[in-house]
């Protein structure tokens, strides 16, 4: 395995971990409109990202998975729903929503890396097909870096020092 195809197994990975983690925080905080509705937005980016990455993958003879299945809403899916709409914006919920939002984060600039990272073996190997990937999926992850960011900013005032 080359260090371009285990850049790319772990950025594939880091891309579904991240959806996954973008959809849990939108159920977990459904009362808050922008964060249901925004993070539902980007896990789409991820998930196209994870996509790409494994339609890539194949050219270096990785066999990435797809995209995760549609999970149809459950009894557990909809029990989370009633307890995020039961609590709406307790203090202890704004905690919870800090640590998801530093958690999404965390998990966008690892990705954000790795794409920095096989941008500059492209570059190094002038090859167009992994240039083309990362032109038109970073910028995507560094977007979701900015959102986390700015609602980091905007909520820790009030959540931690309580208003």
């Amino acid at each position: 395995m080359t260090g371009i195809t285990a850049t790319l197994r772990v950025l594939h990975d880091g891309e579904r971990t991240l959806e996954r983690d973008l959809l849990t925080a939108a159920a977990r905080h459904r009362t808050d409109h922008e964060i249901h509705h925004v993070a539902t937005d980007l896990s789409r980016w991820s998930r196209e990202h994870a996509t790409r990455l494994a339609d890539v993958g194949r050219h270096y003879d990785l066999d990435l998975p797809g995209p995760q299945s549609d999970a149809s809403p459950g009894a557990l899916t909809a029990l989370k729903e009633k307890a995020a709409e039961a609590l709406g914006r307790r203090p202890e919920t704004g905690l919870l929503l800090l640590y998801d939002l530093r958690e999404l984060h965390l998990a966008a600039t690892r990705n954000s890396l790795h794409w920095e990272m096989l941008a500059q073996a492209a570059q190094a190997t002038s090859d167009g097909r992994l240039l083309g990937l990362v032109g038109a999926c970073h910028p995507q992850t560094l977007r979701q870096m900015r959102w986390t960011n700015t609602m980091i900013k905007e909520l820790s005032p009030q959540l931690l020092v309580g208003a």
